[in-house]
């Protein structure tokens, strides 16, 4: 479900527009009296009997919520669940008696419910609403709460150099003090963007004795300014027009784990007074309450912008920032992480390897030489993006450094050494614009060439090619169409 937000004066009016509901069911009368019964409640339902018209309906639009078969003409429904979840869909599974230990694996893979053929309608309504209100609750923005996201990502701040070693030292410093503080510090990270701030939050937050609690992760950059407020503080019913019921904020939602606050110089000035409220007393007022609850999350904050300099000029509240300051750590920019550039180049390499299927990475002498020369002005996520992009591209896991597709050093340098301070400034700005007019291969471009590579190789057997890839015949077919390969 998608709210549209509107301010008024000062007042923001929230209105709702229909979910979209996709189902997939091969039972034609079945799935006729299901949307009936949707569209009476007033959602927008799109029905077809199939994966492969799944896969297409999938280009034409994205569905809030999926209602899927699991048993239909052309596979199992769980080759497509991936790719829902993917979408951010919220999946409900509908499977006959034999079939429950196909839900099982559904849940484990995201689906958020699943019901047992017959389905009364009303039981069907009533998870789908139980759904959207899900949804609605955790991703009615665009970021995510990522309660604990982290421990399955396996976080890590990867590099031998000096300058993050130094930034290890500092958190693991910050996490016994907090361990042994009732009031934990506030923590400040500052960085250029790409640096890998938000790693240093989490790896903080799994540092300390609250690892098992919340991890709550804001953008403050991508918070529509209307709903700013709402979001952190929350609110109660009748707050404003279309709160129909009380709302948590995500301050609250952080419980006694960690609010991690990324872009905060984003943050509008007519926030920041209650920011520092909250952060001076511990204690929250959702809208439209008298009620004061207490806080006894950890911040952290982080900003690619110099605070000292907006506070100074009056872009920033003077008293926020000493107050958020409490703690800094500074991420080092990866040009002045001596060889931490190549390190994590062979780590992001066999990462994708992995998830693809592909050989295992080898960097030719002239890759490993252009990673140590470029200065990577989009740090670690530049370096990422490229290198993933690289082994997608490369021969039998072979990277070169024409893979790479960075820019050349100006003036003829052939090394960093090479440039000088007065150049320096005049590189960076440079490689900034080449890496935005280069023609690029884009990962999507990169996805559809390994595809036509592996069925190429197995003379456009796509049963054949899925077994290369390590993925199932439904998945590669789907993924054929997602590219508009042809199927021959």
């Amino acid at each position: 479900m998608q709210l549209a937000h509107i301010a008024q004066g000062s007042t923001t009016v929230v209105l709702k527009q229909q979910s979209k509901i996709l189902i997939v069911e091969d039972e034609v009368l079945f799935a006729r009296a299901v949307m009936r019964r949707l569209q009476k409640a007033g959602y927008e339902c799109e029905h077809v009997e199939s994966l492969l018209a799944a896969a297409a309906a999938l280009k034409q639009f994205s569905p809030d919520l999926v209602l899927l078969d699991m048993r239909l003409p052309d596979g199992n429904g769980l080759d497509l669940l991936a790719d829902l979840v993917a979408k951010n869909a919220a999946v409900i599974v509908m499977t006959a008696h034999g079939e429950v230990s196909d839900a099982v694996n559904a849940i484990k893979l995201g689906a958020v419910d699943y019901l047992k053929k017959p389905i009364d309608l009303e039981e069907l309504l009533l998870s789908v609403q139980k759904a959207e209100a899900a949804a609605v609750q955790s991703n009615s923005l665009d970021y995510s709460r990522q309660r604990n996201a982290h421990a399955a990502e396996g976080v890590e701040l990867l590099g031998d150099s000096v300058a993050i070693q130094s930034v290890k030292s500092q958190i693991q410093r910050i996490a016994q003090l907090v361990s042994s503080d009732t009031v934990p510090p506030t923590v400040l990270i500052g960085g250029e963007t790409g640096t890998g701030k938000d790693v240093a939050a989490r790896l903080l937050h799994l540092s300390c004795a609250n690892k098992d609690k919340p991890f709550v992760h804001i953008d403050c950059a991508s918070l529509p300014a209307e709903l700013i407020e709402s979001e952190l503080f929350g609110h109660e019913k009748g707050a404003f027009t279309g709160a129909q019921g009380a709302r948590p904020g995500l301050i609250e939602a952080a419980e006694d784990g960690t609010l991690f606050l990324d872009e905060i110089g984003e943050l509008p000035l007519t926030l920041q007074a209650k920011l520092l409220n909250v952060l001076e007393r511990r204690i929250v007022r959702r809208l439209g309450s008298t009620k004061e609850r207490a806080v006894p999350a950890r911040f952290i904050a982080a900003t690619n912008r110099d605070l000292h300099e907006m506070s100074a000029a009056g872009r920033f509240r003077q008293d926020l920032y000493y107050r958020l300051n409490v703690m800094s750590i500074h991420m080092p920019p990866l040009r002045d992480r001596e060889d931490d550039a190549f390190l994590l180049s062979k780590h992001f390499a066999a990462q994708t390897a992995k998830r693809y299927g592909l050989a295992s990475p080898v960097f030719l002498a002239d890759a490993v030489e252009r990673i140590r020369q470029y200065q990577w002005p989009g740090n670690v996520r530049e370096l990422r993006h490229q290198v993933s992009r690289a082994m997608l591209l490369s021969h039998q896991g072979r990277i070169a450094a024409v893979d790479l597709a960075l820019p050349m050093l100006p003036n003829g340098a052939q090394s960093v050494d090479m440039v000088t301070n007065n150049t320096l400034a005049d590189y960076q700005a440079y490689t900034q614009i080449s890496s935005a007019t280069q023609n690029q291969v884009t990962l999507y471009e990169a996805e559809k060439n390994i595809l036509l590579k592996a069925l190429a190789e197995a003379e456009y057997n796509v049963s054949k090619a899925a077994r290369k890839l390590g993925i199932t015949r439904m998945t590669m077919r789907y993924r054929m169409d997602k590219h508009q390969i042809p199927h021959k």
